[in-house]
C-alpha cells in the first residue's frame, strides 16, 4: 500500500470520531452527572482508554468502572491495571508523535526511532505519575516511597505495553506504508493505526500485569 486510499481515510475519521465521542461520554458521566471515581486518577484513565478502545471502553466502564457498578469479575482488576499503564503510554504517544513531527526529528535516518525514544520517555514519566497517584494514597506512602513503589509497579508493565505498540508502529512504518509514503501525525490514518497499536500493547502487557498483581507489586484496582 502506498498513499492511503480514500476509503481508509474516511474509515479512520469514523474510528477517531467514535473514540472521541466515547471519551466525551465518560467525561460527561463523570463530571456532568457527578459520578466521581473513588480513585481520582481513574477519571483520566477511563476517557484515555476510550481513545483507543472506543465502545469497548464504554461497555467496560458501565460494567465495572462506574461508581456503583456491579461487582467486578476477577479479570477486571487486570484489565484496569493494564488500562492504567496504557493511559500513560497513550498520552506519551500523542505528545511525542506530534513533537517529533513538528521538529522533524530523526534517529539513524528514521522518524520512527525518534518516536520510539520520545514515546517511551514520556510514557515512563506519565505512567509513574499515574501509578503514584494510585499507590501512594492507597498505601499512605511518603512521596519518595510512593515514587519507588510506582516505578516498581509500572516499568515492567509499561515496557510490555510498548513492545506491542512499537511492533505495530514498525509494521505500519516499514511494511504497510513504507518510504517514501509514511503516514505522519497530520493524517487520521496514522492515529487510527495508533489505536490498533494501543490495543496490541494492551494485550502484550496483560501477562505482566497478572504477575505484578499476584506478587503484590501492583495494586489490584
Amino acid at each position: 500500500m502506498r498513499t492511503p486510499p480514500d476509503w481508509l481515510v474516511a474509515l479512520s475519521w469514523v474510528s477517531l470520531g467514535v473514540a472521541f465521542a466515547c471519551a466525551g461520554w465518560i467525561l460527561y458521566d463523570t463530571y456532568g452527572r457527578g459520578r466521581r471515581q473513588r480513585m481520582r486518577v481513574m477519571e483520566a484513565v477511563w476517557p484515555v482508554t476510550a481513545l483507543y478502545f472506543g465502545p469497548v471502553a464504554v461497555a467496560a466502564y458501565h460494567a465495572f468502572g462506574r461508581p456503583g457498578a456491579a461487582r467486578r469479575p476477577p479479570w477486571a482488576s487486570t484489565a484496569l491495571g493494564v488500562s492504567h499503564c496504557g493511559a500513560g503510554c497513550t498520552l506519551g504517544d500523542v505528545i511525542a508523535g506530534f513533537a517529533v513531527f513538528a521538529v522533524g526529528a530523526e534517529i539513524a535516518g528514521h522518524s520512527l526511532f525518534a518516536e520510539y525514544a520520545g514515546d517511551f520517555t514520556l510514557a515512563l514519566l506519565l505512567g509513574i505519575a499515574f501509578q503514584y497517584f494510585a499507590i501512594a494514597p492507597m498505601r499512605g506512602l511518603s512521596p519518595r516511597a510512593g515514587l519507588v513503589a510506582a516505578a516498581k509497579a509500572d516499568v515492567l508493565s509499561l515496557t510490555a505495553f510498548e513492545i506491542g505498540l512499537f511492533a505495530w508502529m514498525a509494521l505500519q512504518y516499514f511494511v504497510v506504508f513504507p518510504a517514501p509514503h509514511h503516514v505522519s501525525p497530520d493524517s487520521p490514518v496514522y492515529w487510527a493505526g495508533m489505536q490498533l497499536g494501543m490495543i496490541a500493547g494492551f494485550f502484550t502487557s496483560w501477562p505482566v500485569n497478572v504477575w505484578l498483581i499476584r506478587r503484590g507489586i501492583k495494586e489490584a484496582m
